[in-house]
Parts: structure tokens; sequence; C-alpha cells
């Protein structure tokens, strides 16, 4: 059975193949639209930024698109050659990178925070899950209760140490992994911010698997995002007027293991088990960082400590969709 990858989440950013073009088009006499769409992290990205200086949105975003590399260098699980999968593989990092610390500090400071509803360790259970869907006959019930166990005995962010002042990372016992997923989007879309705004850009909306607003629009006009329903990607049951804003979502509709979608990406770590496929949570906040990340802890986390963790970690609003499409908020 191969995962299903689907990222569905925002009506309003169209999946689009890697490498489009930068489109500029017109928009008043003072603006112009510029907009790029790739991927970042596996997920879909893209840019759109207004600017009356064609050439020099052509080199911000080109910029842009340098530091997004840079950043994948760092957190992508799906390259060898990265700082992560260095760190997997070998326990331990030497010399890592400023950025790499900064984002673990904030993944483990989510994980006290939610108290291991987020756990950055889960790459074991993750690994279990993939190899046994993506076996020959796998049994649709699951890995057994043994192998989830077994993973689930590698999983404790408490055994991550760092030393900020060497610049080392580690693991404190073997078999451990750390995925950066729910959270490096976020971060990536902030650094992508930075450099554009550096390059004198103000009105942008920056989605590195993660969306965030910078301004308005040169008509005055909030950028508008559309939450979809899980169930019917076709069909938006909220929408949102986004200014100077981050909103990150999580579901597992996400990726699927199985075809019935009984097991998504999303794991309880207190149990093993994966989320539900059809619940959803949006959740606002400043910046990236703190928006991503913290999605996926709210999705997990129970009822009564919701609102909580969102007030604990920075959030502001958490958008919750059901199954059925019912839509409920969460805020500070």
């Amino acid at each position: 059975m191969a995962i299903t990858l689907s990222r569905r989440r925002f009506i309003t950013f169209v999946a689009a193949a890697a490498g489009l073009p930068l489109l500029m088009k017109a928009g008043n006499s003072k603006a112009r639209l510029a907009r790029w769409a790739g991927t970042s992290l596996g997920a879909p990205a893209q840019i759109q930024l207004y600017h009356s200086d064609e050439g020099q949105a052509q080199r911000a975003i080109a910029a842009a698109l340098d530091e997004l590399n840079r950043c994948e260098r760092i957190f992508s699980v799906y390259r060898a050659d990265s700082a992560i999968s260095a760190l997997n593989r070998d326990g331990v990092l030497e010399n890592a990178p400023e950025d790499f610390i900064v984002l673990l500090s904030r993944a483990l400071s989510l994980a006290r925070i939610s108290e291991g509803v987020y756990d950055p360790t889960v790459q074991p259970l993750w690994q279990l899950y993939f190899r046994h869907f993506t076996a020959a006959r796998p049994d649709p019930a699951g890995p057994s209760v043994q192998h989830v166990a077994a993973a689930l005995s590698r999983v404790d962010w408490r055994a991550v140490e760092i030393d900020a002042g060497r610049r080392r990372i580690a693991f404190a016992r073997p078999g451990m992994g750390l995925t950066l997923n729910a959270g490096g989007q976020g971060y990536i879309t902030d650094r992508v911010v930075d450099v554009l705004r550096a390059h004198g850009f103000a009105s942008m909306l920056v989605d590195m698997g993660e969306p965030r607003a910078l301004s308005v629009k040169p008509d005055g006009s909030a950028w508008r995002i559309g939450i979809a329903d899980p169930a019917d990607p076709g069909r938006t049951v909220a929408t949102l007027d986004v200014v100077d804003k981050c909103v990150a979502t999580s579901g597992g509709y996400g990726t699927l293991f199985d075809a019935a979608g009984v097991f998504t990406h999303l794991f309880d770590t207190r149990t093993g088990k994966t989320a539900p496929a059809l619940l959803g949570v949006s959740v606002v906040a400043d910046l990236g960082i703190i928006a991503d990340g913290l999605s996926a802890a709210m999705l997990l986390a129970p009822a009564d400590r919701r609102r909580a963790i969102l007030k604990a970690a920075g959030g502001q609003k958490a958008i919750y969709v059901t199954p059925e499409g019912v839509v409920s908020t969460v805020e500070c």
C-alpha cells in the first residue's frame, strides 16, 4: 500500500507543481502581484507579494528560495545530507546550526507545555507505521502491540539534550529519532518573510507549508484564508481575514497510511495510536514558529487542556473542524 499524501488544508491555496515560474500580474497602477509556487519540506508552498518593481521582485524571490534551500538542508528528513538526518543517523550532532537549536528549543518547550502531547521525537513511530504499511501484505489492523510498544520506548522529548554553548544536540538513548516538520514549515515561513522584508517588501503572503500574511493588500483589504472541510475539500467551512498573522493547520488527512483512512501521520505518543483522519485544527498566532507545531498539539490535546496550552504556547485562536464539518473555536 502506497502512502497517500494529501496536504488538503486551505481552499485559498491550490497545490502547485514544484518550480512554477514567477508570475507578474497587473494590479492597480502602483502595485503588481508577484507569485511563486513550489514545495517546502514536501508540502505545497507559495509566495505572493506586491511591489512596483518587477526586477526587485525577481531578485527578492530568488533570495527567498536560497533561504528555503538553506533551511531544508537543516530540517528536511527527506534529505540524507540534512542536519536532522545526521542527528537521527548518529544520535549526536556537533556544530549544530543556530536555526536548529532555536527551532528544537521551541519544540521541546511546546512538548513541556503540552505535557508530551506534542513530541518531536515521534520519528520511531512514523518509521514503524511507514514500514508496516509499505510491506507487501500489511495487516490492515496496523502494527502489532509489541512493535508499537518498542517504538514508544524510543519516544521521549525529555531525552533530547541541547548544549547551546557547544552547539551540540544529542539523544540520551539509542534508536531515537527527531522530526520537526510540525514546526519547521512555520519557522521556514518566518525566515522567508525576513528575507523578503529585507528586500523592501511589506505586503505579502508567504506559505512555506503554513501561510503568514504581512500587512494588507494594496487596496487595503486583508488576506483571506478559507479553511476546508477535511471530508470535502471543495467546501469552505470558515474564512479568516488575516493581517500580520500566521495560520497553521494540522489534520490526520494530511498523510494517510492505509486506503481506509484509519491510520494517519499524527501520533498520540501516550498510546502509539494515530489521530483521526477527518478532524482538523487551525491555529492563529503572530509568527509561524508559534502557530506551527502548536496546531499539532491542539489537535491531540484533551478538550479541557486546550485553552491552557494555547495561551501558554503563545497562540491566539484555535479553530476546530469535525468530520461532520462543524466548526468550533477556542480563544485565549
